[in-house]
């Protein structure tokens, strides 16, 4: 039975995993809280990018000679591998940890069996306290690992009555200045964001990070199918980030730099490219995360295919009682099929609500 202090102990550590949100790539956040002997915090961590030191050897760190006889709290199971960085769960042994407390369990398979170790050599091990945040907090990549594809956000920013941009295209902005700010925190956190064509010829946009110091540029994906939209000097293609066009296998691409051409087969019914070729390109490259931000043909498309992972909605209290809606075809022609959705989270920003959901599992009935 967990503790009052063993919950406060992993809340800490899932709090700190998200401190490497955006950064860690291709590696998960983790985030760990060491107590000494007595119970009192004896260091704390987080894994801070790919490459560098997991959270429980910073932590470790921390603590010193306090951790031996302590316990750990870690967001995912202690690894057991040997890749750029030494395995965890020797790192928590060597150091005289006497109990350990995950939440989730590393489903890669190059990486699980830390706790089976941890356990083999005499050390009390717990799973799944806080499981549920820390997946959330981890999302990205456990869907990485478990689907073989990045986590894909889908982000719009509408009035009251559901429009994006008024009859005449209009659309800035619809949002205040902090729900704004807002979506490049979004930005921020992802590896990848992707935009359509439409987006592309309307508004030009640039789509990098601004206002967060610090802060890793994401790659920058256009969804250009018939290389018409992207032009020589548009803004995506400076070099505040890496980006890539994606186009059709038969597209004539001359005009765009070579190195930035990804080539993808069309889709097989309807217009645009298969995302799941998409999906699988970006996975490819270390992606986790994708931010989607294009306009309504592109996110009725990915709603279309199942590829939604997380719907974030910035309503503005304005209407409009015309122009485009925020999603457009997703393939769903009756009520019956709708696409229900789970509210997990609705927030004031500013005078906006930003509104968080996920496709809820299928209902009988439905």
């Amino acid at each position: 039975m967990a503790t009052a202090a063993d919950i406060t102990a992993m809340g800490r550590a899932v709090t700190l995993a998200a401190r490497g949100l955006g950064s860690t790539s291709p590696n998960p956040v983790v985030g760990c809280v060491i107590t000494d002997a007595s119970g009192a915090v004896a260091g704390e961590g987080f894994h801070q990018r790919a490459g560098g030191p997991h959270a429980e050897v910073h932590a470790l760190r921390a603590a010193g000679e306090r951790a031996r006889g302590g316990t750990a709290y870690v967001t995912l199971e202690p690894c057991n591998h040997t890749g750029r960085t030494g395995p965890c769960a020797q790192a928590l042994l060597d150091a005289g940890i006497s109990r350990v407390v995950y939440a989730v369990g590393d489903p890669n398979p190059q990486a699980t069996g830390g706790a089976d170790t941890l356990r083999a050599a005499g050390v009390q091990v717990e799973q799944g306290l806080l499981a549920d945040q820390a997946e959330a907090g981890n999302a990205a990549w456990l869907t990485s690992v478990r689907l073989g594809r990045p986590y894909v956000l889908w982000k719009y920013a509408a009035t009251l009555d559901g429009r994006i941009a008024a009859a005449d295209s209009t659309s800035r902005w619809i949002t205040s200045p902090e729900a704004r700010a807002d979506v490049h925190r979004l930005r921020a956190e992802a590896d990848a964001v992707i935009v359509g064509s439409g987006t592309a010829r309307a508004d030009d946009p640039q789509l990098g990070v601004r206002g967060i110091d610090g802060a890793t540029q994401p790659l920058r994906v256009v969804v250009d199918t018939n290389a018409t939209a992207v032009k020589p000097g548009a803004r995506v293609l400076d070099d505040t980030a890496p980006t890539l066009i994606a186009v059709a296998d038969d597209a004539p691409a001359g005009h765009l730099p070579e190195d930035v051409v990804l080539r993808l087969p069309r889709a097989a019914t309807g217009p645009g490219l298969d995302l799941d070729a998409l999906l699988a390109a970006l996975h490819g490259r270390g992606v986790l995360c994708v931010l989607l931000e294009g306009g309504p043909t592109l996110a009725g498309a990915f709603v279309a295919a199942g590829k939604v992972d997380k719907v974030v909605g910035y309503l503005a209290p304005v209407l409009l009682g015309a122009g485009p809606a925020a999603l457009g075809d997703a393939g769903i022609t009756t009520i019956s099929r709708a696409l229900r959705l789970d509210v997990t989270e609705t927030v004031r920003i500013g005078p906006d609500l930003r509104i968080t959901a996920a496709p809820a599992p299928a209902r009988k009935g439905n």
